[in-house]
């Protein structure tokens, strides 16, 4: 059997392999700026840290006729949103990073803000439009390292697809609350016009 002609030779592989030991999983192959990959990286951690904290709030403070299963739909994204928490920092010590977890600088390094929210109809929104944030932001970074990171950009994808998923169950929930076709909430209109 014939092999390619574009793969490394197998002497080859071996001997880069035994070189920048130190380096773990980033190889000579890899393609994107690493410092890069790493502050973007950095950047959605601090988001997702600051959801699992708006999320966590907006449990416990739900209140109303119909807050315990949203309160219930707060938690659930909460711990999601904790996973991909993880995900993104054991990426980035497999990339030779550090995840910033210092508190002081989250709020400043997330994409997403941290909205309090007085009623559920405000805490659902605000969640929305966090999602949609990050929904933007997953997308401009999977752009951005396009093939270059396969391994970041495929963990990246699967956050996109559950921060899609995390969004649409939001806006169900705004049109399934009352108060949102009394006031007419501009954020349900959006949501779906565009």
């Amino acid at each position: 059997m014939k092999t390619p002609t574009s793969l490394t030779d197998v002497k080859t592989l071996r001997a880069r392999a035994r070189l920048h030991l130190a380096e773990g999983a980033v190889t000579a192959g890899y393609g994107a700026d690493r410092e890069i990959v790493l502050k973007l990286l950095n950047d959605a951690l601090a988001t997702e840290i600051v959801c699992v904290l708006r999320y966590r709030r907006h449990h416990f403070m739900a209140k109303g006729i119909q807050s315990k299963s949203i309160a219930d739909e707060f938690l659930v994204h909460s711990n999601e949103e904790q996973s991909h928490a993880d995900q993104i920092a054991d990426r980035i010590v497999q990339l030779g990073g550090e995840p910033d977890f210092a508190p002081n600088g989250l709020v400043n390094r997330s994409h997403a803000e941290y909205v309090e929210g007085s009623s559920l109809v405000d805490m659902i929104t605000e969640n929305v439009v966090a999602e949609r944030i990050a929904i933007d932001s997953y997308r401009d970074i999977i752009q951005y390292i396009g093939d270059r990171d396969p391994t970041t950009r495929r963990m990246l994808e699967g956050i996109l697809a559950v921060e899609e998923q995390h969004a649409d169950e939001l806006a169900d929930l705004l049109e399934g609350l009352p108060e949102v076709a009394r006031t007419k909430a501009p954020a349900a209109v959006l949501l779906r016009s565009e």
